[in-house]
């Protein structure tokens, strides 16, 4: 039997204890979209068609938690998530970060040619912008 293909990347999680200063980072700093809050559990924002969803590790460990039947999840340590930004904005989104005194821990080219840049969230996950031709 074939399998159907999965087609796309729907919501991804990163975890951070302070949500407070996610929001502001994700929110106020990277400028997304938030579209789902709850205080001490999560706030989740819009990425083009996907959702990044934040949450305090803590408040989903718990089985049978809230109203739907979503299973225990959570993770310790710095995760990794990674934005694509077209090539040619990538200077623009430097300069950006650097106004809000975002340390930038890498900016470098790939093989390929693609560009990345690493920085860091206030829960120390490792987030990326990169030029999306990194993988193709």
């Amino acid at each position: 039997m074939t399998l159907p293909p999965l087609v796309q990347t729907l919501e991804s999680a990163l975890y951070a204890d302070d949500l407070e200063a996610a929001a502001v980072f994700y929110g106020g700093v990277l400028g997304l979209p938030q579209v789902g809050r709850v205080p001490g559990r999560h706030v989740f924002y819009r990425v083009g068609p996907s959702v990044l969803l934040i949450f305090r590790a803590a408040a989903t460990e718990i089985p049978g938690q809230g109203a739907l039947p979503v299973p225990p999840h959570g993770a310790h340590g710095p995760g990794h998530f990674c934005f694509g930004v077209a090539g040619p904005d990538l200077e623009g989104w430097r300069k950006h970060l650097e106004r809000h005194a975002i340390a930038i821990e890498a900016d470098f080219l790939w093989p390929n040619g693609a560009r990345s840049i690493y920085i860091r969230d206030p829960a120390g996950n490792s987030i990326e912008l990169a030029e999306p031709r990194l993988w193709t």
